[in-house]
Order: structure tokens, then sequence, then C-alpha cells
């Protein structure tokens, strides 16, 4: 657990303020914030001197959700990727005072985890809202959720068949193209694309802004459940949703589930804790932020 903060352990703790805590952490370290509320959630968005922004080049959102459901510690869903990203502005902050221009947008955002009553639902879904209102459509979108355990980044597959007009489809082929050959530069032996249970994503796809999710995943269980989709066609809908083939979400998950990844089957239960995270993780995904940070792609 070295690789971690040790700030990690008091943000899974149960009766932790989140919200107030990642407010906190990044103050501490010279980095300003602000509460965007919309539709009763409250988003956190980071605050770069104007400096940091080039026009020449795109807009770089990054979003990690810092809900999570009662009752779970939410170690790798999704505190890891929060203090990952916290750490992470920081470094940009420090960077954009020296003059550097890097681009990137952050938000930390609240109500994803009621994704599952629909994405209309999701937090994600009225920030999206907003950012159309505001004619904020043209920025690379990236989620990044659930990269506490494993080393094989996996970019999901949400968004990619989508039957959707041709300039969201050029738009998101592009962001995809991009993603892939940023895992490629971070790990280039290990990556995969692979169908992922929706996240933040879902509320901007739905909303006709392209994003793409990144998870990781550990190496065996990667390769085991790419497996299980070659030898069972049914899977992909289950992972994505999509019940047409069934009447009933409910038996899908009991059907399925020993053809899930463990690391999905520890989601919002008590055992995604510490003892479930992978140290290494760490420092993939710190990479992964830095390669981001330092992208150019003309706007």
């Amino acid at each position: 657990m070295a690789a971690f903060p040790s700030e990690l352990e008091a943000y899974i703790a149960p009766d932790c303020n989140r919200l107030a805590f990642l407010q906190d952490y990044l103050l501490q370290r010279g980095v300003e914030t602000s509460v965007v509320p919309v539709n009763g959630r409250k988003h956190l968005v980071v605050h770069f001197p104007k400096s940091a922004y080039n026009p020449t080049f795109k807009i770089k959102t990054v979003l990690t959700h810092y809900d999570r459901v009662p009752d779970s510690p939410g170690a790798n869903d999704n505190s890891v990727c929060d203090l990952a990203i916290a750490d992470f502005a920081v470094r940009l902050h420090d960077s954009s005072l020296r003059g550097g221009a890097h681009n990137v947008r952050i938000f930390f955002t609240d109500g994803e985890e009621l994704g599952e009553n629909g994405v209309t639902e999701q937090g994600a879904f009225g920030l999206a809202e907003l950012f159309r209102k505001l004619g904020i459509t043209k920025d690379d979108v990236y989620v990044f959720d659930s990269c506490g355990r494993g080393t094989v980044p996996v970019l999901a597959q949400a968004g990619l068949h989508a039957k959707v007009n041709s300039t969201f489809k050029k738009q998101f082929a592009s962001l995809f193209e991009r993603t892939q050959n940023l895992l490629r530069q971070v790990s280039p032996q290990s990556w995969m694309t692979l169908p992922v249970p929706y996240s933040d994503n879902a509320g901007f796809l739905a909303c006709g802004i392209p994003a793409v999710a990144i998870t990781f995943l550990p190496a065996d269980e990667a390769t085991a459940y790419a497996r299980e989709l070659i030898k069972d066609k049914n899977l992909e809908k289950v992972v994505m949703n999509s019940h047409d083939a069934e009447s009933s979400a409910l038996p899908y998950h009991f059907q399925y589930e020993e053809k899930m990844p463990k690391t999905w089957r520890l989601f919002h239960t008590q055992y995604d804790n510490l003892l479930s995270l992978t140290p290494e993780s760490w420092d993939l995904l710190a990479r992964m932020l830095d390669r981001l940070g330092e992208a150019r792609f003309l706007a």
C-alpha cells in the first residue's frame, strides 16, 4: 500500500464528507475549487489560471465521480481516481504558475452511482446538459473510473457503435483514436478496448457529447473476460445494460455474474476496500494523467 497516499484511508472512511475533503485537500496544496450545483447534485470544478489555456489546442475535460453507494468504502469505485486526479490537478496548477498551458479542465462529479436508475438520473447528465447550454460541445471528455486495481488500462467501447449522426460519429472516432494512442504510449504491451459498464460517459453520450471512459483491470481478469465475450455473444449486451434479449435485468445479474471480472463484482460491497487495491495501479494512473496533460490536439 506504500504507493497510495496516506489520505486514502480517511477518504474512504464511512463518515467522510467527500466533497469537503476534496476541497480541503486541494486548497491545502494551493488549488482553488468551486461547487457547481446542477439538478440537486454538487459537482466540484478545479480553477486554473487563464494562462493554462491556449485556444490553438482542444480543451481536455477530465471527469471522476466522488460519490459512492452507501455501506461501501468505495476504495476502487472511485476513491483512487479521485485522489490521483486531485494530485494531477496540483501538478497542473504548479505547471501553470510557471507559464505552462495544459488545456485541462477537471470536474469531480456527484451522482454517478444514480445512473443505475437511468442515465437521466446520473449527475453527469445534468452537467452535460449544462455544457450544451453553454456551447461547450467540442471538448475531449475523458472519464476515469475504478483505476485502483490492476495494470491493464481498458478503454470502454461505449459510443463506438452508436446509431447517431455523422458529425458525432466523426468526433467520437477521433477522440477514441487519440485515447488509444494515449494508452499505447503509457502501456504499450497491455491495454484493451472492451465493453465496460457505463460511468459518467453515459450522461455525456446521451447529450450528444463524445466522451470516453477508462478503467483498469488485473491482467488475468481482463484476459478471462475477453474470452467470455467471445464465447457468449449476449454478454456484451448485459454489460452495456442492454436487455433487448430478455424481459428482466435481474436474471442477467445472477446468470452472468461469474463471467464478469472479479473487480467489478466487488463494486458496491464492503469488499471494495484497501485490501482489494493494487499499489502499482497508482503509478500507472499518474503516468497516464501526466501524458494526457502533456498532449496537444489542434482545436
